[in-house]
């Protein structure tokens, strides 16, 4: 017997879905979550909170080991567009990355564990921050599941081009590492008519942006994945003055951590040769602050894959890399684990103001993970 039905649990997602809150503020959140988790019986848990996250261990009967859950719980900084009688009621936030799905899965499983005699302890973690500042790597860092560290990890994300409970993961890299860019450029202003008279930065910064597409394509090998891009340029305060600062922003994504120092080193050395040419200032500013690839354990994914074809409730599909960043990739280079994909079934993707995820996925998503985690309890 569990508390809360697949009715309630959509309830439950939909009341979350009002309320998103950017990393590291999500006190309403938090709030939210330990009113929920401190209606299941108590007897086999322990609350610690840590900033605006929580982690609760449930008590194995007999442990061996621990094993994890991890879910994120931050919204965006966007305006929903969907129309739906329970959207957002905060102003510019939007759940519009599937956390409050992530997170009514997470308590309906957690449901299931207090429910259920597990002789090994099941520790869940209620991340923030995910979205913006590694909230993953925050957290880990602080200690707070130092007394309590899982021997393996899991979690999922929400995809909204898969049918509704289909599960797509692989082995190995899942996800991009990522690298916040974010580069400098001083000169000296000057007016339109003498250019000879000042360094100009957009002609520099331009030709910065240039040379560093050529890093996709004559550095990395074709075998590999990269991306970098920039969207932000700030430059110039009138058509007819020359510029002498420029700051341009954006992100540099890989699959594999050595791609990326090597993307570094070469923005540097382009760095370094623009201010040469240009005369001028360049600060390459290459932040890894956190979103490491996402690298699946390949004998625990294969566990589960193997796990989810036999036991043929829910589809699923092998997943191909992809160039999104997770913090969970943080996670998994301290302990053994796998993320995979969920189907949600949305016209409107991943970030889009209009993403209406399909609340079957929650109840689905949790049968499933209930089924491995007591199969897990099992083997171990």
């Amino acid at each position: 017997m569990v508390l809360w039905s697949e009715k309630a649990l959509i309830e439950l997602r939909r009341a979350l879905h009002q309320i998103p809150e950017i990393g590291l503020e999500e006190h309403q959140t938090q709030a939210f979550l330990l009113s929920a988790i401190n209606r299941l019986p108590q007897a086999k848990l322990t609350i610690k909170k840590w900033r605006t996250g929580i982690v609760v261990k449930v008590s194995g009967s007999a442990p061996d080991k621990t094993i994890g859950w991890r879910t994120d719980i931050d919204g965006l900084p966007m305006t929903e567009e969907t129309g739906l009688p329970f959207e957002s009621i905060h102003e510019g936030r939007m759940h519009a990355c599937g956390h409050d799905i992530h997170m009514a899965v997470a308590l309906g499983l957690l449901d299931y564990c207090v429910h259920t005699e597990l002789k090994n302890d099941i520790l869940f973690i209620f991340q923030p921050a995910e979205e913006n500042v590694a909230g993953g790597k925050l957290m880990f860092d602080s200690g707070v599941v130092d007394a309590w560290l899982p021997d393996e990890i899991y979690a999922l994300h929400v995809a909204p081009w898969l049918p509704a409970g289909m599960v797509s993961t692989k082995a190995g890299p899942l996800f991009a590492g990522d690298a916040t860019l974010n580069i400098q450029f001083r000169g000296a202003d000057g007016h339109g008519g003498h250019p000879h008279e000042a360094n100009d930065m957009i002609i520099a910064v331009t030709a910065f942006i240039q040379q560093v597409q050529t890093i996709l394509s004559r550095n990395v090998n074709p075998m590999d994945e990269a991306v970098i891009t920039f969207g932000e340029l700030h430059a110039g305060k009138a058509e007819n003055i020359i510029t002498g600062e420029a700051q341009l922003k954006g992100t540099a994504r890989a699959l594999k951590p050595a791609v990326h120092d090597m993307i570094e080193q070469r923005m540097r050395e382009i760095g370094d040769g623009i201010a040469n040419s240009f005369q001028c200032r360049v600060n390459v500013g290459f932040d890894r602050i956190g979103y490491e690839p996402v690298v699946n354990h390949p004998d625990l994914t294969e566990q589960f894959i193997r796990f989810v074809a036999e036991e043929r409730k829910h589809p699923f599909i092998l997943s191909e890399p992809n160039m999104t960043c997770e913090d969970f990739g943080y996670w998994l280079t301290k302990i053994p684990g796998t993320m995979f994909w969920l189907g949600v079934d949305s016209p409107y993707g991943l970030h889009n103001s209009r993403m209406a995820p399909d609340e079957r996925s929650i109840q689905q998503a949790v049968d499933l993970l209930a089924a491995y985690f007591t199969k897990r309890d099992d083997s171990i």
